[in-house]
């Protein structure tokens, strides 16, 4: 056939990719990753921040229950600049020699503790009762991203906002 340019491959042998196509593919890997990393940074910072907010919320709620199961204080203390909350009283789970300490800027969480005001102090005092001696707020923040504990004065129930 005359005019006509037919390239052939013989039996057997594979056809590789040219250096175009693997050109074109990396092209197209680099813009979807650039475009989803920073969707990734986002999302692990929002859960992170929430994980954090629902872990001072546990920490209320047990520094509480510990309080009406012995009938006797207890005081949840929250250092912002060291960006940890320590339930007096309590031990660590995993390694009961040591205090309650939560890090909250160590991972899991790697959170910053914003602030921590509870009429005043950065602390609250439950009564052998559970009921707090007032009520607050607890602000923690990863990366752009802030969630707020809120503790009721009357019933010592905490939320996130």
């Amino acid at each position: 056939m005359a005019g006509r340019s037919e390239r052939r491959v013989a039996p057997g042998a594979a056809r590789g990719f040219t250096l175009l196509e693997l050109s074109i593919v990396l092209a197209i890997l680099v813009i979807v990753a650039a475009m989803a990393l920073p969707r990734y940074g986002a999302a692990l910072a929002r859960y992170r921040v929430g994980e954090a907010a629902r872990r001072i919320v546990a920490d209320l709620g047990l520094a509480q229950a510990r309080a009406r199961e012995a009938s006797r204080s207890r005081t949840v203390v929250f250092d912002p600049a060291a960006g940890r909350l320590q339930v007096l009283g309590e031990t660590d789970p995993d390694q009961p020699s040591l205090p309650y300490i939560v890090r909250l800027g160590e991972a899991p969480y790697q959170a910053v503790l914003v602030s921590a005001d509870f009429g005043g102090d950065p602390q609250v005092v439950f009564n052998g009762y559970g009921v707090p001696d007032s009520g607050g707020t607890v602000v923690v923040q990863a990366g752009p991203y802030r969630k707020t504990v809120v503790l009721a004065a009357l019933t010592g129930k905490a939320g996130v906002q």
